[in-house]
């Protein structure tokens, strides 16, 4: 018998190489600022040849939210693909280092392990190239129906959308969720993947797919089609799936913290303190990780959203989109737990 999860895992399982840099690299380099970049394998060589020292930390949006989630104590799983080379042995020993339960097997050809060069500009915004590599062979088969059945809720990243296979991941595991009678969430990832894909995004939250989504204001901005952030608000607020239910929104906004949007209200919810702004790698990922925990030990949705505030406002403030405290005693000693 599957052991039950309190969420799993859809998403690219991929290794982030992260190294400190400045707005001329990034001008040299032809990169937007702030932006995440598909590349292919010849451009992922130069680029790394280029950057300067790195951080290595097994990685991926997704796969981030888990982790963060199992560090506040939820029951955790991941599902994503990388090769049988060195960086896919040490992706699933870090996985499963910190409690993730990883049930894919590594693919014994193809594609390396997929790569993200993370160029972090020294007002802590991080620029993102990634070689996708092995984790686009993601497939229906890697979806064990017993595993998804198992879990309270299903968390799928944006980025699968661009993978076919990856997609029709997404699609089984979206099915079998709502036949258990659990809930499907869903982060937008990027604006610019929101850009590729709004009209199909938009179908999957009215069809009914989605229970939850995840979006940062600028993805919800792009998903709507308008420069003003309450337009956009208002839009998610008034939203209905196929089943005739509000969906629940929780929209991040940087320093000036979050909301939760449901049937027309929406609820503020203030960023964490911080100290210093290092690295804002893996706060949108970290702030689902704090809600998604908040909500599998049965807090509301604003105390979830401040659960995730926190984890959010601890990993920004360090290199890498893991966090290197310990958020259960944080939580507590700042009464959200």
């Amino acid at each position: 018998m599957t052991a039950p999860l309190d969420l799993l895992v859809l998403g690219n399982a991929i290794v982030d190489l992260i190294a400190r840099t400045d707005e001329a690299f990034l001008a040299d380099q032809g990169v937007p600022k702030g932006a995440m970049a598909l590349i292919d394998e010849p451009r992922a060589e130069t680029l790394f040849a280029a950057m300067g020292p790195t951080t290595v930390v097994p990685g991926g949006s997704g796969a981030n939210t888990a982790v963060g989630a199992a560090m506040l104590g939820a029951r955790a799983g991941f599902i994503g693909k990388v090769r049988d080379d060195e960086l896919g042995g040490l992706y699933a020993h870090e996985l499963k280092a910190v409690g993730v339960d990883f049930p894919v097997r590594a693919a014994t050809e193809g594609p390396a392990t997929a790569r993200c060069f993370i160029l972090v500009t020294p007002d802590g915004e991080r620029t993102m190239n990634t070689y996708l590599g092995a984790c686009q062979g993601l497939s229906p088969a890697d979806v064990d129906p017993a595993v998804v059945e198992s879990a309270r809720v299903t968390y799928l990243e944006g980025y699968l959308w661009d993978p076919p296979a990856a997609k029709e991941a997404f699609r089984k595991a979206v099915e079998i969720a709502h036949g258990a009678g659990n809930a499907v969430a869903l982060t937008l990832s990027d604006a610019f993947c929101v850009g590729r894909y709004r009209d199909e995004f938009l179908g999957l939250i009215r069809d009914g797919s989605i229970d939850i989504l995840f979006a940062n204001i600028g993805e919800l901005k792009s998903l709507y089609e308008t420069e003003d952030a309450d337009t956009a608000i208002k839009a998610l607020s008034q939203e209905r799936n196929g089943r005739g239910l509000h969906l629940l929104g929780l929209v991040t906004r940087s320093e000036d913290g979050a909301v939760v949007v449901r049937g027309g209200e929406v609820r503020a919810v203030p960023a964490s303190p911080v100290a210093e702004v290092v690295d804002t790698t893996g706060a949108g990922d970290l702030f689902a990780a704090g809600f998604l925990a908040g909500h599998a030990r049965g807090l509301d949705n604003v105390a979830s959203a401040k659960l995730g505030a926190l984890a959010a406002g601890q990993v920004i403030q360090h290199i890498g989109a893991r966090p290197q405290v310990d958020l259960v005693k944080l939580a507590r000693e700042r009464g959200l737990l």
